[in-house]
Protein backbone atom coordinates (compact mmCIF):
# COMPACT_ATOMS: atom_id res chain seq x y z
CA UNK A 1 0.00 0.00 0.00
CA UNK A 2 1.42 3.38 -1.03
CA UNK A 3 1.40 5.92 1.76
CA UNK A 4 2.88 9.24 2.82
CA UNK A 5 3.33 10.23 6.42
CA UNK A 6 4.26 13.66 7.71
CA UNK A 7 5.95 14.39 11.00
CA UNK A 8 7.72 17.25 12.70
CA UNK A 9 4.87 19.62 13.34
CA UNK A 10 4.37 21.37 16.64
CA UNK A 11 4.21 24.70 18.39
CA UNK A 12 6.94 27.31 18.07
CA UNK A 13 7.39 30.98 18.83
CA UNK A 14 7.63 33.54 16.04
CA UNK A 15 11.11 33.51 14.57
CA UNK A 16 11.60 29.85 15.40
CA UNK A 17 12.22 26.89 13.14
CA UNK A 18 10.70 23.50 12.43
CA UNK A 19 11.56 20.73 10.01
CA UNK A 20 8.71 18.74 8.55
CA UNK A 21 9.35 15.27 7.17
CA UNK A 22 7.39 13.37 4.57
CA UNK A 23 8.21 9.68 4.48
CA UNK A 24 6.94 7.39 1.74
CA UNK A 25 6.16 3.72 2.03
CA UNK A 26 5.11 1.32 -0.69
CA UNK A 27 6.84 3.32 -3.43
CA UNK A 28 10.11 5.10 -4.14
CA UNK A 29 9.74 8.81 -3.78
CA UNK A 30 12.82 10.03 -5.61
CA UNK A 31 11.23 10.07 -9.08
CA UNK A 32 7.95 11.54 -7.90
CA UNK A 33 7.07 15.20 -7.88
CA UNK A 34 6.41 16.26 -4.29
CA UNK A 35 4.58 19.24 -2.94
CA UNK A 36 4.01 20.68 0.49
CA UNK A 37 0.62 22.31 0.98
CA UNK A 38 -1.00 23.96 3.95
CA UNK A 39 -4.57 24.53 5.00
CA UNK A 40 -6.12 26.89 7.51
CA UNK A 41 -9.56 26.02 8.93
CA UNK A 42 -12.06 25.60 6.11
CA UNK A 43 -9.99 27.37 3.50
CA UNK A 44 -8.59 25.50 0.53
CA UNK A 45 -5.14 23.99 0.51
CA UNK A 46 -2.46 26.29 -0.80
CA UNK A 47 0.87 25.27 -2.20
CA UNK A 48 3.89 26.09 -0.08
CA UNK A 49 6.77 24.46 -1.94
CA UNK A 50 7.35 21.83 -4.57
CA UNK A 51 10.23 19.75 -5.88
CA UNK A 52 10.24 18.09 -9.27
CA UNK A 53 10.89 14.41 -9.70
CA UNK A 54 13.58 14.51 -12.33
CA UNK A 55 15.58 17.75 -12.47
CA UNK A 56 14.75 18.53 -8.87
CA UNK A 57 13.57 22.03 -9.69
CA UNK A 58 12.02 23.73 -6.70
CA UNK A 59 9.26 26.28 -6.28
CA UNK A 60 8.25 28.37 -3.28
CA UNK A 61 5.21 30.50 -2.83
CA UNK A 62 6.11 34.15 -2.34
CA UNK A 63 5.24 34.26 1.34
CA UNK A 64 7.82 31.59 2.27
CA UNK A 65 10.56 32.40 -0.25
CA UNK A 66 13.86 32.73 1.56
CA UNK A 67 12.51 31.19 4.77
CA UNK A 68 11.56 27.64 3.75
CA UNK A 69 13.61 25.00 1.97
CA UNK A 70 12.35 21.80 0.37
CA UNK A 71 14.80 18.96 -0.11
CA UNK A 72 14.99 15.23 -0.71
CA UNK A 73 16.72 12.51 1.27
CA UNK A 74 16.55 9.60 -1.15
CA UNK A 75 18.34 7.29 1.28
CA UNK A 76 15.42 7.73 3.66
CA UNK A 77 12.78 7.84 0.92
CA UNK A 78 11.71 11.20 2.29
CA UNK A 79 11.25 14.84 1.48
CA UNK A 80 11.75 17.58 4.03
CA UNK A 81 10.49 21.10 4.50
CA UNK A 82 12.86 23.18 6.60
CA UNK A 83 10.97 26.17 7.94
CA UNK A 84 12.80 29.10 9.49
CA UNK A 85 11.86 32.58 10.66
CA UNK A 86 8.37 31.32 11.25
CA UNK A 87 5.50 33.79 11.47
CA UNK A 88 2.05 33.48 13.03
CA UNK A 89 0.56 33.45 9.54
CA UNK A 90 2.43 30.19 8.88
CA UNK A 91 0.09 28.48 11.33
CA UNK A 92 -1.74 25.72 9.45
CA UNK A 93 -2.02 22.00 8.89
CA UNK A 94 0.77 21.04 6.52
CA UNK A 95 0.36 18.21 4.03
CA UNK A 96 2.82 16.55 1.73
CA UNK A 97 1.65 15.15 -1.58
CA UNK A 98 3.27 13.18 -4.37
CA UNK A 99 2.52 12.31 -7.93
CA UNK A 100 4.28 10.55 -10.79
CA UNK A 101 5.14 13.46 -13.05
CA UNK A 102 8.32 15.07 -14.40
CA UNK A 103 7.35 18.47 -13.07
CA UNK A 104 5.72 19.51 -9.83
CA UNK A 105 2.34 21.17 -10.12
CA UNK A 106 0.98 23.80 -7.77
CA UNK A 107 -2.62 22.64 -7.51
CA UNK A 108 -3.85 19.97 -5.07
CA UNK A 109 -5.74 18.15 -7.83
CA UNK A 110 -2.45 17.44 -9.59
CA UNK A 111 -1.31 15.13 -6.78
CA UNK A 112 -2.31 11.52 -6.28
CA UNK A 113 -0.89 10.59 -2.88
CA UNK A 114 -1.44 12.59 0.30
CA UNK A 115 -0.33 12.35 3.88
CA UNK A 116 -2.60 12.86 6.85
CA UNK A 117 -1.22 16.28 7.72
CA UNK A 118 0.76 17.71 10.61
CA UNK A 119 -0.20 20.79 12.62
CA UNK A 120 2.12 23.78 12.86
CA UNK A 121 1.31 26.54 15.35
CA UNK A 122 3.37 29.71 15.47
CA UNK A 123 2.42 31.79 18.48
CA UNK A 124 3.99 33.75 21.29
Amino acid sequence: QSQLMESGGGSVQPGGSLRLSCAASGFTLDHFAVGWFRQVSDKGREVVATIAGTEGDTYYTDSVQGRFTIARDNAKNSVYLQMSSLKPEDTAVYYCAATWAPSAGRLPDEYRYWGQGTQVVVSS
